[in-house]
């Protein structure tokens, strides 16, 4: 087995043995679980606490569209700030322990350190988001007594491409910023400038910015065309984490 490889198990072991497993797991879990039921009785919850300021307003019958809609909201927003700030030391944590040191005197290189990195997380984001879906699906269907998929998996893996993005750009800042602290507010800042730029039409339809508000329109069963957002989205995140790789390889350790 090679080097890459036996650092590569070595980084799923420690996801499992780490807080990790339970706190970007347990947020999302627990929107997938509460998002269909509290969109089904919303009118009721509504109703029971604030009849009186209501003023005789009929709050309109939720559908499912309304759990797909808040579980790719919480994807979208949420899940998001997570991502940034559990990977704000994605890199830099084990350079700052010594580990790194100890894992690149064996067979593996800078390069296959960054990258493996980036790709094992990604894939542990991927799995949770899955899972996540699966179950607002089979909560939405119980709670609506119908639960049309094709909205749902296609919002929430226009939801992945986005959160996907963000690994591999904490994965570059972590390298750059010595400090989780200073890399996470980085990338809250990189959020607030890709929301912002979501706002003009033809950035938000051929960039990366327009990944959040696709996947809303497609929750809500909207038809939107997310080819470009989506394909430049991939090739951003193949240029920051090669990025990443490069930089880490004139690092000082």
């Amino acid at each position: 087995m090679s080097g890459t490889a036996v650092f590569a198990r070595k980084e799923a072991r420690e996801i499992l043995r780490t807080w990790r497993i339970w706190v970007l797991p347990g947020i999302l879990l627990f929107f997938a679980v509460t998002g269909p039921v509290v969109a089904r009785f919303t009118p009721e919850i509504v109703g029971a606490l604030a009849a009186d300021q209501l003023g005789g307003f009929t709050i309109p019958t939720p559908t499912y569209l309304d759990a797909y809609a808040q579980w790719v909201k919480n994807l979208s927003q949420i899940a998001l700030f997570v991502l940034i700030i559990i990977y704000g030391g994605l890199v830099s944590g084990e350079t700052k322990s010594g580990t790194a040191v100890l894992v690149l005197t064996k067979p593996v290189s800078r390069s296959a350190f960054v990258a493996v990195k980036a790709g094992v997380h990604g894939l542990f984001f991927a799995v949770i988001l899955v899972v996540g879906t699966l179950l607002t699906w089979g909560l939405t269907a119980v709670a609506f007594h119908t639960a049309p998929g094709s909205a749902l998996w296609s919002s929430a893996l226009v939801s992945l491409v986005l959160g996907e993005l963000f690994i591999a750009l904490m994965t570059l800042l972590s390298v750059l910023i010595g400090s989780s602290a200073g890399a996470a507010g980085a990338g809250i800042g990189a959020y607030a400038l890709l929301s912002i730029a979501g706002i003009w039409k033809p950035l938000a339809r051929y960039s990366p910015a327009g990944l959040g508000s696709d996947a809303t329109a497609l929750a809500a069963g909207a038809a939107t065309d997310v080819l470009w957002p989506v394909l430049t989205a991939l090739v951003l995140m193949v240029v920051l984490v090669a990025l990443a790789a490069a930089l880490y390889r004139r690092k000082d350790l």
